[in-house]
C-alpha cells in the first residue's frame, strides 16, 4: 500500500515539514497525517514565499486537494489547532480529527511548568508529556477530541478514512515529528529525550495503519544538526552560529530559533553516529539532506550543489554508509535529486 513515512534522523528540525510538502507534490498524495503533540513545529514555504509553521497540521495542508488527518495517537492543544485551521482555511471536508486524539489541558502545562523539566532537559513545557502520562495512567479526567464541542464538525474515525484512500491506491504521507536522537526508547541521552518514540514504526502505530501499508520511509537529516536551547543533551562537535555564518560565506547572520519557545537553537557540525543508528532502526528507502546552504550559501541562490557542497555530501555519505537521494538548500519545498550527481532541480 502506498504510505510514505517522513522521519527525522538527528535531533529534530531537520526539515521534515518541507520534505512532507515536497513529497506530497511529487507523488500527488491524497492524504497527509500529522502525528505527535504540540511540542514541535514544522515550517514550510506557503503562497507568495511566506513561511508558515504548524504544530499540529501536516504541512501539505497548504496544498488544495490534500485531506489532512490527525489520528488517535496525537496530543492536541485545541487553541493551537484552531488557529492553524484558520491559517490553512480548512473545512471538515479537508480535515479529520480522530475522536480519541488526546487533549492537552492547562493543568498539563502547569504540571510541566512546576516539574523543572524546562531547565533540566530543555523541554518545551507544552503539556504534551504530561498529557501522555495521564493517558498511560488511564486517568478518567483526560479529555479527547470527541469531548470538545468546537472540534465536533471535524471528528470522525480516521482509521476508516485512511483505509478508504489506501484501498484506492492513493498516496498517504505520515509526517513524523522530532528526530531519532530524541526517542524516549532508543536515544542514548535519556532522560534528555522527548516523551515518545520517534521512529517510523512508532509514527505508523500512532496513525492507526499497518506496517504492511508502508512502501517508503524517508529519513531527513541536516548538514549541521541542532538541539534546543539549554541543557538539552549532548551535541557532538558543537559550534556557534557566527562560525557557521562565516564558513558558509553568508553576508547575513545565520541563526535559528525554536518554533514553540522562540529560543536560539544550539548547533553542531555533522556527526554520522546518530544518523547511522537512525538508519538501522528506520531502514529508509530515501534520505534527504537539508540545510546545505550552511555549507555554501551560493547553493541557496540556485538550488543546486556547488563543489563545496558535493565534497561535503560525499564525505557525509561515506560516514553514514548510505547514499543521499535528495538535497535541500533552504526552507522552500524544492529538492535537488542527488542520485545522478547532477545539478537538475526537481520539485
Amino acid at each position: 500500500m502506498p504510505i510514505t513515512v517522513i522521519v527525522g534522523g538527528q535531533f529534530g528540525s531537520e526539515g521534515k515539514g518541507k520534505v512532507a510538502h515536497a513529497w506530497a507534490q511529487r507523488f500527488a498524495a491524497s492524504v497527509a497525517v500529522r502525528v505527535g503533540g504540540s511540542n514541535s513545529g514544522h515550517t514550510v514555504q506557503g503562497p507568495a514565499g511566506r513561511l508558515v509553521s504548524f504544530r499540529h497540521l501536516p504541512t501539505p495542508c497548504l496544498l488544495p486537494k490534500v485531506l489532512c488527518v490527525i489520528p488517535a495517537g496525537s496530543y492536541l492543544d485545541v487553541r493551537v489547532l484552531k488557529e492553524e485551521i484558520k491559517v490553512a482555511k480548512l473545512t471538515p471536508k479537508r480535515l479529520v480529527v480522530d475522536p480519541y486524539a488526546a487533549v492537552i489541558s492547562e493543568s498539563h502545562k502547569q504540571v510541566e511548568a512546576v516539574s523543572g523539566l524546562t531547565a533540566a532537559i530543555g523541554s518545551t513545557g507544552s503539556g504534551t508529556g504530561a498529557c501522555l502520562q495521564h493517558r498511560v495512567g488511564r486517568l478518567a479526567c483526560l479529555k479527547f477530541a470527541k469531548d470538545i464541542p468546537e472540534l465536533a464538525s471535524f471528528v470522525a474515525d480516521t482509521r476508516e478514512r485512511l483505509r478508504s484512500h489506501l484501498r484506492k491506491g492513493e498516496r498517504v504521507i505520515i509526517e513524523g515529528t522530532q528526530g531519532f536522537g530524541l526517542s524516549l526508547l532508543h536515544s542514548e541521552n535519556y532522560p534528555r529525550t522527548t516523551s515518545r518514540d520517534t521512529t517510523a514504526a512508532a509514527f505508523v502505530s500512532e496513525a492507526g495503519v499497518s506496517p504492511l501499508d508502508v512502501d517508503q520511509v524517508v529519513l531527513v537529516i541536516r548538514s549541521f544538526p541542532i538541539r534546543v536551547a539549554g541543557d538539552s543533551g549532548p551535541l557532538p562537535r558543537e559550534v556557534t552560529w557566527p562560525v557557521v555564518t562565516a564558513e558558509s560565506g553568508s553576508m547575513k547572520q545565520l541563526v535559528e530559533r525554536t518554533t514553540v519557545t522562540n529560543k536560539v537553537r544550539r548547533i553542531g557540525r555533522f556527526d554520522g553516529d546518530v544518523v547511522r543508528k537512525a538508519i538501522i532502526s528506520n531502514r529508509p528507502t530515501h534520505i534527504v539532506m537539508n540545510h546545505l546552504d550552511y555549507i555554501d550559501v551560493a547553493a541557496r541562490d540556485y538550488h543546486r550543489p556547488t563543489a563545496l557542497v558535493w565534497g561535503f555530501v560525499r564525505r557525509a555519505e561515506i560516514e553514514v554508509g548510505q547514499k543521499f537521494d535528495f538535497l535541500g538548500f533552504d526552507k522552500s519545498s524544492v529538492l535537488c535529486p542527488a542520485i545522478a550527481r547532477d545539478v537538475r532541480v526537481a520539485q
